[in-house]
């Protein structure tokens, strides 16, 4: 089943929404203690098929649609529905799904640049929301987002799943209690394998993909299999590197530790986009080996994304967090006095249990419509997803400088200096020796958390957000 619907027919729609709203009642059905919920997954090549399963496992829930831009991968989603008998729509236009009256909550797994308009236009059609992270592909989508929730009375839920980890939990009230001294260094890593994707070349566009909905928002472009289905990632028009693929989660928790944080008050980064390969370049634009530096007056936010790993025993995979605090270090849930030897249980604290999953709690919070209980709330998943964003955009508008070059603002803190440290050294370890002469060295900026724009700086300013390609425009009034 596929539905078709027109710009024009949408835009009434959304202004429906809108008034509906306005008037203090929700678009979408009063859902009583019995009714199962009808969920709408959308983007189901990837981390999508794992939002089938979980949502097919709820005794409470039911998958009623299904939307890609690719037929192929549609198709074959919806068969195991059809193997069971059960009727599942499918869609290829998101537009036309948002007329499904049976849906109720709409689960997003597309690739980053589609995360924000569709939680908006979701939001507008009076459905609940879980959408992967980030939740934006720049600061001021998520912002809208957190706008357009508030607005039309939305429960959205952010798939950073950490915040739904009684381990996690438990481990952030250890570093808040004080027991361990001030923390002063709140650090993440991101450290998986990210290595060259090659070159594919300008092909015409395969008869199962719709590429100018797969586009949406982001510029008109040729279509090429480095785009289309994961490595979208890695170019600036669609994605965010790794620190806002992978390295989001760490960020959140990083984020989380610092008491009362939203954003900071200067950011400064550096890294490169590096291969095995001496003078060689692949096709992707982001950066996969990347220190970003935040300053949160009084405590610093490191994080470290290093993708040249693995293939090196001196250089494995690091997913993960540290705290540094004035006693020692808190990791792996343990406590390491001085940092070192090997650690002891962290203290008894008191925390916040968190029953029933990512999706369990969200679905709870469907019902409920207590947004206060969610435990990934739009606004933390803006607060975490601008943190890679900002990390960013330091990165972007930063200069080569020498490899040798150790600039003052990188080495004043010894967590940080080791860091960056460790990004030089793992780049030369992969066999680029000298011909890496310089690396990128990110501008430091300094940002206002409370207008979520940089202080005096305009080029910066205009990163925060992007022109969007018509129709698929990301509103300034949600």
């Amino acid at each position: 089943m596929t539905s078709q619907i027109t710009r024009r027919t949408f835009l009434t729609h959304a202004a429906a929404a809108a008034a509906v709203a306005a008037a203090g009642r929700p678009l979408a059905k009063v859902l009583g203690a019995n009714d199962q919920i009808g969920v709408a997954v959308v983007g189901i090549n990837g981390r999508g098929s794992s939002h089938i399963g979980e949502f097919r496992d709820m005794a409470d829930t039911r998958v009623v649609a299904l939307c890609d831009v690719d037929s192929n991968v549609l198709a074959a989603r919806a068969k195991p529905f059809a193997d069971e008998g059960q009727e599942v729509a499918t869609y290829t236009d998101f537009r036309a799904l948002l007329e499904d009256r049976r849906v109720d909550v709409v689960s997003i797994a597309t690739p980053n640049h589609w995360h924000s308009l569709m939680t908006i236009w979701a939001c507008q059609a009076g459905k609940d929301v879980y959408v992967e992270k980030p939740c934006s592909h720049n600061v001021f989508e998520g912002r809208k987002c957190v706008e357009a929730a508030r607005k039309y009375g939305r429960i959205v839920q952010h798939g950073t799943q950490g915040r739904s980890s009684d381990g996690t939990a438990r481990q952030i009230a250890a570093v808040r209690s004080g027991r361990y001294g001030r923390l002063l260094v709140s650090k993440g890593y991101c450290c998986k394998p990210r290595w060259s994707i090659g070159f594919k070349p300008f092909t015409p566009v395969p008869p199962h993909v719709d590429f100018d909905l797969w586009l949406g928002p982001a510029p008109d472009q040729f279509y090429h299999e480095n785009l289309v289905h994961y490595n979208w990632h890695w170019f600036w028009d669609t994605g965010n590197g790794d620190m806002g693929n992978q390295g989001v989660h760490e960020m959140d928790i990083a984020r989380w530790a610092i008491k009362d944080a939203t954003l900071p008050k200067a950011v400064i980064g550096m890294g490169g986009r590096w291969v095995d390969e001496p003078g060689f370049k692949d096709q992707g634009q982001t950066p996969n080996m990347e220190l970003s530096v935040f300053d949160f007056g009084g405590t610093l936010l490191v994080f470290e994304t290093r993708g040249l790993v693995d293939k090196i025993p001196a250089f494995p995979r690091r997913v993960g967090n540290e705290f540094f605090m004035e006693g020692g270090v808190i990791r792996d849930s343990r406590f390491f006095p001085g940092g070192e030897g090997e650690g002891e249980p962290l203290a008894d604290v008191d925390y916040e249990l968190r029953p029933g999953g990512h999706f369990g709690n969200f679905i709870n919070c469907v019902r409920s419509r207590r947004q206060e209980e969610l435990n990934a709330d739009i606004l933390l998943g803006h607060y975490a997803s601008a943190l890679c964003h900002i990390g960013n955009i330091s990165y972007r508008l930063g200069s080569d400088v020498p490899f040798a070059e150790r600039p003052a603002a990188l080495t004043a803190s010894k967590v940080v200096s080791d860091s960056m440290l460790t990004v030089l050294e793992n780049t030369r370890a992969i066999g680029v020796g000298e011909e890496c002469t310089t690396y990128r060295l990110g501008s430091a900026l300094e940002f206002d958390a409370a207008t979520e724009q940089f202080v005096d700086s305009p080029s910066a300013n205009m990163m925060l957000s992007r022109p969007y390609r018509r129709p698929f425009v990301v509103p300034d009034e949600v």
